[in-house]
């Protein structure tokens, strides 16, 4: 289920808001020209589905956003535990390197096919943690301070959008802000 928890810049055990509303969920990163949208989901991605096979799944939709945002690169981030016996080593070095602020020359597009992710975008003097799940599609536009979690046991698949093929250049702010904010997995215990 995707989660939206607004917390204070300064104070992140204080929160804010807490929802599950996508309307809701729509609105808050909207004013902040995030964008937020749900596509349907074309069938459960299992570990030995090639990427290309996932992304012929969902042409009709890369091709309409790729048009409209004028995307030329489209390709697949995954993680399922067991893909690979070496997910722990993959998985760990990832995590601490996307846990830590940065930011972007473009946009960040990505969509969830399979599994949940946490965006944690610092927005002004807040900071907006989105749980993604399947089905997510979130914008996070160029320049936005950001940190991403994929939790102590990864399992997700993303689609994810560039306008070059170097799009993905981290400009880490060296901020600690992110060291201060609650982890995925409590976002999701707090949920139970």
């Amino acid at each position: 289920m995707t989660l939206l928890q607004t917390m204070p810049a300064d104070t992140p055990d204080t929160v804010l808001l807490r929802t599950t509303d996508a309307a809701r969920i729509t609105s808050v990163l909207e004013a902040h020209k995030v964008a937020f949208q749900r596509w349907p989901l074309h069938g459960t991605v299992a570990p030995d589905l090639p990427s290309d096979d996932l992304l012929d799944r969902y042409r009709a939709e890369t091709d309409a956003l790729c048009a409209a945002q004028d995307l030329r690169l489209v390709d697949i981030a995954r993680i399922h535990p067991e893909d690979t016996p070496q997910w722990q080593d993959k998985a760990a070095g990832a995590r601490t390197t996307f846990l830590e602020e940065h930011r972007h020359a473009e946009d960040e597009v990505r969509f969830f096919a399979h599994g949940t992710g946490c965006f944690y975008l610092h927005l002004d003097d807040q900071v907006h943690a989105v749980v993604c799940t399947a089905g997510d599609l979130l914008s996070v536009p160029a320049g936005t301070r950001h940190w991403f979690d994929m939790g102590p046991r990864p399992d997700f698949a993303a689609i994810r959008f560039f306008e070059k093929e170097d799009g993905w250049i981290g400009d880490f702010t060296g901020a600690p802000i992110s060291q201060h904010f609650p982890r995925l997995d409590a976002l999701l215990a707090d949920s139970r």
